[in-house]
């Protein structure tokens, strides 16, 4: 690119003249120098006709930014084209949500429009309809009056607004949520406006593509509608929303499509009622009825996280339920965490011990939501010694939290959970070390559970914590030296630590692609300190033992659901609830059957008979549906010959095999890696 100037002719709108000159600094560290004024556009289109063309917004100062908004003063600049497919995809989705409102409100005047934002996989905007509330049969209408505002190429043009005037403008149009949101906004601020054309314009902060015409018109679809309420309260209107999802190309879009389409295939919820797993009722919402399959495959997955951590050296413990309030007062919980909690209030008024009053403050008691505060009352009985350090504890504790409602979703969020949860006791020397060997037990655990495809992130100090910053930066520089040993690249999570710590964060990827964050392991100097605890040093002194806190799974009951959509129900044969169902062909061989299932049983093996009399085609679906991995067919000549037909679930062909080599089969597949 070189340090030349710009020809003033591409960086200067027609008939401005001579202005300031700015410093424009771009990637490759070169300087450009332009008028005020100029435009990002404008100098892509200096710099060649292939960016000019290709370029859809400019990073300024860091700051994602429209193509055509002028500069003003000395930046640094980079500018953005498809190939940037995050930025390319925040972009076409806020476009998309303002595109569908401009549609809805040309195809049912009257509607009211409030809040559009973009999302992971598209975007949505909440309506208030004039007449009715929308359904999923207006969606075809409303997308092809998109792809009708789409192909009219319309510019997208900002503007900046007085507050008052904008207020103004919303009422006199009829727009109640919009002018009250406007109205919340300080006074005097200069608020941003976007014209899609010169009919059509939206309160937002922006950024846009220069025009709608920017946009694929086949690379968006309408997916559903729902019931939404004015800024999320109850108390507020009801809304429309509809929900969309939007990429750059119809490749994307169908390739998303795709995957959504797999993704119900999988969907644990679904599969959970056909394996006969669990279910969910709302006398107990956010909690879990699991039915004897369900916490067969439950027990299975616990007893194998119980063997690895005893062999990496935890001890297992159990700790209460319900604490009284003072103890999370002392672990900061009361003060960061007290509405995600389960808090019961004694409704006694006082606290009375004989006849003396030692207390009128009301006294609460409150689930815990974690076990962390619970290990360090274990450690703290006692004198410990450098000499006893790293502890290891470990717990498969119950936790509660209390999730709204509508956040619930089958396994995956409850309001009652296990963590395969265990803390770390260790010497400031030592962490280093416990660190490394945490990292290489859930190397172990995910290849034993099938996940091979993995990425770390370190997530640092959320603006509500406790703690120093020279703790933090402490605690930070720790787990940064901790993943760089252990040779592991990873991204920064800005502002995602807990609150008490920075965590690295382990998110491990199914078979479609879905990542998952399940392992943890978070280093802590601050609940050691709230607490109090301490050990002897070499010195006779007393000093802070640092703690780590760490999981594998994670919830026991999220990773059951990642596991089932992972295998779409076909779990491995060690974790499978029923591992093996012996059917018979006719009721001559009941016999053989019910003797084929006491040798299985005693062979270890999970298995069922069924001995119904029904056609062997219909058994076959049956248990294909229930995913039971083996099928063991027998009848007459099976009988007679001490055979078995092995029908295994996704394989086409049957093979056939005498008993005992039938139970070798099956036992050596069904023994859990850890013990092979």
């Amino acid at each position: 690119m070189g340090n030349a100037p710009l020809d003033l002719a591409f960086a200067l709108p027609m008939g401005a003249g001579m202005s300031e000159m700015l410093k424009i600094t771009l990637p490759d560290g070169s300087i450009r120098e332009v008028a005020s004024g100029t435009t990002p556009a404008d100098i892509a289109a200096a710099i060649g006709p292939g960016l000019a063309k290709a370029a859809i917004a400019a990073r300024v100062d860091g700051e994602l930014r429209d193509i055509t908004r002028p500069l003003t003063h000395d930046v640094q600049l980079a500018l953005v084209t498809s190939k940037d497919e995050a930025d390319a995809l925040e972009l076409a989705r806020h476009d998309f949500a303002h595109i569908l409102a401009e549609a809805v409100q040309s195809l049912f005047p009257g509607t009211q429009i409030t809040f559009g934002p973009s999302t992971d996989d598209g975007f949505y905007y909440d309506f208030s309809p004039k007449d009715r509330p929308f359904t999923d049969e207006d969606l075809p209408a409303i997308e092809a009056a998109m792809r009708k505002i789409i192909a009219a190429d319309k510019p997208l043009k900002r503007e900046v607004w007085d507050r008052d005037a904008l207020i103004a403008r919303w009422r006199e149009q009829g727009e109640a949520f919009k002018a009250e949101w406007a109205a919340e906004l300080p006074a005097g601020d200069e608020i941003s406006v976007y014209w899609s054309g010169g009919d059509w314009m939206d309160m937002c902060r922006g950024p846009h593509l220069a025009s709608t015409g920017k946009l694929d018109p086949n690379a968006f679809k309408l997916m559903r509608v729902s019931g939404a309420y004015w800024r999320g309260d109850q108390k507020n209107p009801q809304l429309s929303r509809i929900y969309g999802t939007g990429w750059l190309n119809k490749k994307q879009l169908d390739a998303h499509l795709t995957r959504l389409e797999e993704a119900a295939k999988r969907d644990h919820r679904r599969l959970g009622k056909d394996m006969d797993l669990f279910h969910f009722q709302e006398e107990a919402a956010g909690s879990i009825f699991w039915h004897a399959p369900g916490w067969t495959l439950y027990q299975a997955l616990e007893q194998y996280m119980r063997r690895r951590v005893n062999d990496a050296g935890y001890q297992e413990v159990r700790t209460p339920q319900v604490y009284r309030n003072d103890f999370w007062v002392t672990s900061g919980h009361w003060e960061k965490f007290r509405e995600n909690m389960f808090v019961v209030p004694d409704e006694r008024p006082s606290i009375v011990e004989g006849e003396k009053l030692i207390s009128e403050d009301a006294v609460f008691m409150a689930l815990k939501p974690m076990n962390c505060p619970a290990h360090i009352q274990i450690f703290d009985q006692g004198i410990k010694s450098y000499r006893d350090l790293p502890i290891r504890m470990a717990e498969f504790g119950c936790c509660h939290r209390n999730e709204p409602h509508g956040a619930l979703h089958g396994l995956m969020r409850v309001r009652q959970f296990v963590q395969d949860d265990a803390h770390i006791f260790c010497r400031e020397d030592q962490f280093l070390d416990e660190t490394r060997a945490f990292i290489d037990l859930l190397k172990r655990v995910y290849d034993d559970l099938g996940f091979d495809d993995w990425f770390v992130r370190l997530a640092t100090r959320p603006e509500m914590r406790a703690g120093t910053d020279e703790t933090w930066d402490k605690s930070e520089r720790g787990l940064e030296q901790a993943l760089n040993d252990a040779g592991l690249p990873f991204e920064w999570a800005p502002g995602e630590g807990a609150f008490y710590g920075p965590k690295v964060e382990f998110h491990l990827r199914d078979a479609i692609g879905r990542s998952w964050q399940c392992g943890t392991i978070q280093l802590d100097f601050v609940l050691p300190e709230r607490f109090d605890i301490a050990y002897i040093g070499e010195d006779g002194n007393k000093h802070r033992p640092v703690m780590l806190h760490r999981a594998i799974v994670g919830s026991m009951e999220r990773f059951i659901a990642i596991l089932i959509e992972n295998y779409a129900g076909k779990m491995p044969l060690w974790l499978a609830p029923t591992q093996a169902v012996v059917a018979t062909i006719v009721s001559d061989a009941d016999a053989y059957a019910d003797e084929v299932v006491a040798k299985l049983k005693a062979a270890g093996i999970r298995v069922e008979s069924d001995l119904r009399n029904e056609k062997i085609n219909y058994k076959v679906r049956e248990h294909s549906l229930a995913k039971v991995p083996h099928l063991l067919v027998v009848g007459k000549r099976e009988a007679e010959e001490g055979t078995v037909a092995i029908r295994t679930l996704g394989e086409e062909r049957q093979r056939f095999m005498p008993l005992d080599e039938a139970i070798a089969f099956l036992t050596s597949e069904s023994t859990p890696p850890d013990l092979r």
